[in-house]
């Protein structure tokens, strides 16, 4: 049986209409699709597709109309063919991505999930039913943190999975916390009073690796001078996480193969097998499937590995984090939130974090002993802050003149200005519930608003 995120639950969407009068005409029956809006305002809406041109957006004139203030107006188009479907962002201001990674154009299959600003939708074949996930109600699962849908998701996986003793496959990004989540599968199991093992198939030489992981007798090679228990007996009654598992050299994934369906292992150089009781955990940064059909990766271990799955997203996709997330950090340093500023703040919620939590975490850290000139380039400011002027000069140009700090000042305040005006127009001056689509505190937001003299006053 596998899981993934969006193999959960049984909760069906409605079928919504779509724009036909700038459609092409469907040209016949053999590929039929449609779009299922997984989060965001419209959650739970189903878009039938033909063949056809699609344009999805934030306007009022798209196809598919996503009310979402993180979509541009013109951010997707999608072509629906008799045998595929091509996805085509035309320089939206956010990007859009497909399982994390964003693209330009790229040919979207089936059951792919597609990212634009906080909306997710899923590529479906027509007959199936869109499911959702049931949301936990944690802000955190071990050391791993965030109350955005994506990570209650996760939670809730993650909950069902710890009570068994199948093996899992993390995938996710460099930084999302592959290990936090393996440390803390381990420590919510029933295997916690077992040893933790960590074998990182990254950082062990090719040569030893075998050496590692099954163990060897004195004498079995050149520097062997004694026996030495490998990874997968240093883990009976506990789990083995393996990082990395997608370097492992085609050469030796038969062997682990064998090891993982005997539940025996054999020491290099010895005769007889050693049976051990152990949960494996395995975790990559690399696409498994993709790694399988060139031939990179066996079939069979792949399989084998994934008994259950677990999806960590980037940072990029859960940007409502970043405030739980830092004050996570300062908390972790022994350092509290006034440590960064208002306006450092609303940086680090721009940048578009490469590296993940891992980054964010470095970064904070920096940013804290060094002052703000730690501080990483912030590509996106300029375009997420208003630039209406009374007499038509933009707020961009206007900062361009200043020296460096009191531009980059003045362009937060223009952000953080307009976003919160808009938020609390949105939630009709309910603090709280503004504080909640925000994703930050709300004794947090009610300084925010009256720094801006925007104080509504709401619950």
């Amino acid at each position: 049986m596998l899981w993934t995120v969006a193999r959960l639950g049984d909760e069906d969407g409605d079928e919504s209409q779509v724009r036909t009068d700038a459609l092409p005409a469907v040209r016949g029956p053999r590929f039929r699709v449609k779009l299922a809006v997984l989060s965001g305002p419209d959650a739970g809406k189903v878009y039938p597709l033909g063949p056809g041109r699609y344009r999805v957006g934030s306007e009022a004139t798209a196809d598919i109309v996503l009310p979402d203030r993180a979509v541009s107006r013109q951010h997707l188009i999608l072509e629906v063919g008799d045998e595929a479907v091509r996805a085509t962002d035309p320089g939206s201001r956010n990007g859009s991505f497909c399982e994390g990674m964003r693209f330009s154009e790229l040919e979207v299959r089936p059951g792919a999930t597609l990212t634009l600003g906080t909306t997710e939708l899923r590529l479906m074949p027509e007959g199936e039913r869109a499911k959702a996930v049931p949301l936990s109600s944690r802000a955190s699962f071990g050391a791993l943190v965030g109350n955005s849908r994506r990570m209650r998701e996760v939670f809730t996986v993650l909950e069902r999975l710890t009570a068994g003793e199948s093996d899992v496959l993390i995938q996710g990004e460099t930084g999302t916390g592959k290990e936090l989540c393996a440390e803390a599968i381990h420590v919510h199991g029933t295997r916690s009073k077992g040893p933790f093992v960590i074998a990182d198939l990254a950082g062990i030489p090719p040569q030893l690796l075998e050496s590692e992981l099954f163990g060897h007798v004195k004498g079995a090679f050149t520097g062997a001078h004694g026996d030495r228990a490998g990874a997968f007996e240093r883990a009976h009654g506990g789990t083995l996480f393996l990082d990395e598992v997608g370097e492992l050299p085609l050469e030796v994934q038969p062997r682990l193969l064998r090891v993982l369906e005997r539940r025996q292992v054999k020491r290099m150089g010895a005769n007889d097998y050693r049976t051990f009781n152990v949960r494996v955990v395995a975790a990559t940064h690399q696409d498994l499937e993709g790694a399988v059909k060139q031939g990179r990766f066996r079939g069979d271990l792949f399989h084998r590995l994934a008994v259950l799955r677990v999806v960590l997203p980037s940072l990029r996709e859960r940007p409502e984090d970043i405030p739980l997330l830092i004050d996570t950090v300062l908390e972790r340093m022994g350092r509290p939130p006034s440590a960064l500023s208002d306006v450092t703040r609303a940086l680090l919620t721009q940048y578009p974090w490469p590296g993940n939590v891992r980054e964010l975490r470095n970064v904070v850290d920096r940013v804290v002993s060094l002052g703000e000139e730690a501080l990483p380039d912030i590509p996106d400011v300029p375009s997420t802050v208003s630039s209406r002027q009374d007499d038509g000069e933009s707020t961009l140009s206007l900062a361009l003149d200043l020296p460096f700090k009191e531009a980059k000042e003045q362009l937060i305040e223009g952000f953080e200005r307009d976003y919160l005006r808009n938020l609390v127009e949105r939630c009709e001056g309910n603090v709280s519930r503004a504080a909640r689509e925000a994703g930050i505190d709300r004794v947090y937001l009610r300084k925010l608003l009256r720094k801006h003299g925007l104080d509504a006053g709401g619950a």
